[in-house]
């Protein structure tokens, strides 16, 4: 699969199916993270990757309500990391910037190999950083699931969650977000 095709089937799925979860698949994925570009390469991502049963069952209690679906991921990866690891110009701290980054080629990578990596939103903060002992000046940036898309639709999915499972939800046009030369 080349990069195109990676970002053309990559999508967002909540249905997901189990699958093991091995040493070589976190490297793999790690290693894809690790290549990211950061500022001045200071490379600020920090990833926790969680599949032992017993603290995926802990990091469920961190979860928001709405985000259910995520119980049946075979691995969740805590993304965090704070200002100071990265360039600070002025009022601009990239850090952001190079973890998001980090998390695109990740994603890529796990689409590549057949799998879902959904960033998620909906969590407390506060209860990962007690779950995984994660310092509190860390900043937990996001939660990735990863599993297998299912071909079976979760039953705890909203309307609108189903819908979005069976087509991907529509994309801004092109008009909206992209300026040529100046921004008008």
């Amino acid at each position: 699969m080349d990069v195109k095709d990676a970002i053309d089937k990559r999508r967002a799925f909540r249905s997901l199916d189990s699958i093991p979860i091995t040493q070589e698949l976190v490297e793999d994925l790690a290693k894809s993270a690790q290549l990211s570009p950061s500022c001045f390469n200071n490379q600020p991502w920090r990833f926790c990757f969680v599949y032992d049963k017993e603290m995926l069952e802990k990091m469920k209690t961190a979860l928001s309500k709405g985000n259910e679906w995520a119980y049946s991921a075979s691995m969740m990866i805590a993304v965090f990391s704070k200002k100071e690891f990265d360039c600070i110009i002025h009022e601009r701290e990239y850090y952001l910037f190079g973890c998001g980054m980090a998390v695109g080629l990740l994603m890529l990578r796990s689409t590549e190999l057949g799998l879902v990596a959904h960033p998620i939103a909906g969590y407390s903060p506060k209860k990962v950083r007690e779950v995984l002992g994660i310092p509190d000046e860390m900043n937990i940036i996001t939660l990735i699931m990863v599993g297998k898309h299912s071909t079976t639709i979760s039953p705890v999915l909203s309307e609108k969650q189903v819908a979005d499972e069976k087509e991907r939800p529509a994309r801004f046009p092109l008009e909206k977000f992209v300026y040529l030369n100046k921004f008008k």
